[in-house]
This record gives structure tokens, sequence and C-alpha cells, in this order.
């Protein structure tokens, strides 16, 4: 299993938009090979910004990679040029190859 993480730190007076564009976008991800599952993150508020974190998560890296290489990406980044003035800064992007999981069950 792979989780790509992308980091976004979005201005204060931006929390709504950048919730709104999340919550009513377009999703790919669906059809997409080795796709699990994707969460959005709100997390802890700052003097300058509110931190969230987009966490996905792959049957393997391989598949992640695919898909950043496919069609469905592009679609699903097309505007993301168009949403910069709510972050401060480029999103963080880290990916983390899991060496255990641990669940509710056995």
């Amino acid at each position: 299993m792979y989780i790509a993480m992308n980091r976004f730190k979005v201005r204060l007076d931006a929390e709504k938009d950048f919730e709104e564009m999340w919550l009513n976008r377009e999703v790919h991800l669906r059809e997409v090979p080795g796709f699990a599952e994707f969460h959005m993150l709100r997390g802890p508020r700052y003097e300058d910004h509110r931190l969230y974190s987009s966490h996905t998560v792959w049957e393997s890296e391989q598949h992640f990679l695919d898909w950043t290489k496919s069609e469905a990406f592009r679609s699903a980044h097309r505007a993301a040029g168009g949403s910069k003035p709510l972050y401060l800064g480029p999103p963080q992007f880290e990916g983390f190859e899991v060496i255990q999981t641990i669940g509710r069950e056995g």
C-alpha cells in the first residue's frame, strides 16, 4: 500500500472557498486502477493559515505513479493554477510506503 499526501497552507480568509472547491469538485479517482480511498483533512489553525491535507491511499506506489501520468490526473488538476490565491505557497507533497497496518479486525 502507498499513501500520497499534500499539505496546503490555506489563507484564513480563504478556508470556506478552499473547502467548497474540494467538496464540489468532479471526482475522477473511482475509475483509476489501484485507487483505494481519499480523505481531505482539516488541521490546526495558525496565525496566518489553516493547515489542510489530502490523503490518498493506493494499492501500490506504481499505481499512484501511473495515475499521475493519466488523463484522469490531468482532468483533476486542470484548474489547480486558478486556486493559488487560496494558499500560502504551493502544496507540499509527501509519499509513504505502508510498512504496517493495524485494523479493527484481527
